[in-house]
């Protein structure tokens, strides 16, 4: 019996790719480009030192997953910054995150909210050393992937990995726009209360609230198109 393998990419074709759309990603999210860029082929391949096949599908990664946009006959763009697109990020966002809680508040163990505990000090101490912006931001995103962690719902955690590059994108700008280092050191003090007490309801309102300041703070200090 001869199997079809008719599909199947080499394993070190589908790492090289990997490796440059992580590299692209991070070009984007850490704002080293700006929205509404345009990006080619050519300088890309020159600036990465990659072959063109590798980069188109990494390119077609990034495309797929927002941050980048292909528009027919006049190439590829940064993703620009919408009031649209903000919106349904964060009401998206408010919904899978609510959902989270829901599904992990049961599975909240000492040794769990030791964790959430951890990352709390942790993005603390790194807006208070005031140092790396990006890493305050990276931080941010852990904090909050802890109830994705911790429900144990892989679609729902997979789905917030894809959401986390736009999430980085629009932190990045919204930062910049402040000229500071990620979050304010009380930004996630309540957030962490809520997340470790005993009401899921007030777990749930202060997520609607905390993701509405949220927007309503990006939208007004970040130009939109």
């Amino acid at each position: 019996m001869t199997v079809n393998l008719t599909g199947l990419e080499p394993i070190v074709d589908e790492t090289r790719r990997g490796q440059i759309a992580r590299k692209l990603r991070e070009l984007i999210v850490y704002g080293n480009v700006s929205p509404g860029e345009r990006l080619t082929e050519t300088d890309l391949a020159r600036r990465l030192g990659v072959s063109r096949a590798p980069l188109r599908e990494a390119i077609r990664e990034l495309v797929e997953s927002g941050l980048v946009e292909s528009i027919p006959y006049k190439g590829l763009f940064v993703r620009r910054v919408t009031r649209t697109d903000l919106e349904e990020l964060y009401s998206l966002r408010t919904a899978l995150e609510q959902f989270a809680f829901q599904q992990c508040w049961n599975r909240r163990s000492d040794e769990a909210l030791e964790d959430l505990f951890q990352r709390h000090r942790n993005l603390i101490a790194e807006v208070e050393r005031n140092s790396d912006p990006q890493q305050a931001i990276e931080l941010e995103l852990v904090l909050h992937s802890w109830c994705y962690e911790l429900s144990g719902h892989s679609l729902l955690l997979k789905a917030w990995d894809q959401m986390k590059p736009n999430l980085q994108f629009y932190f990045t700008l919204h930062q910049k726009a402040h000229n500071r280092p990620g979050p304010l050191r009380e930004a996630h003090d309540v957030y962490v209360k809520f997340a470790s007490g005993d009401d899921l309801n007030a777990m749930i309102s202060h997520l609607e609230q905390h993701m509405r300041q949220g927007l309503e703070t990006t939208m007004k200090d970040i130009a939109l198109d």
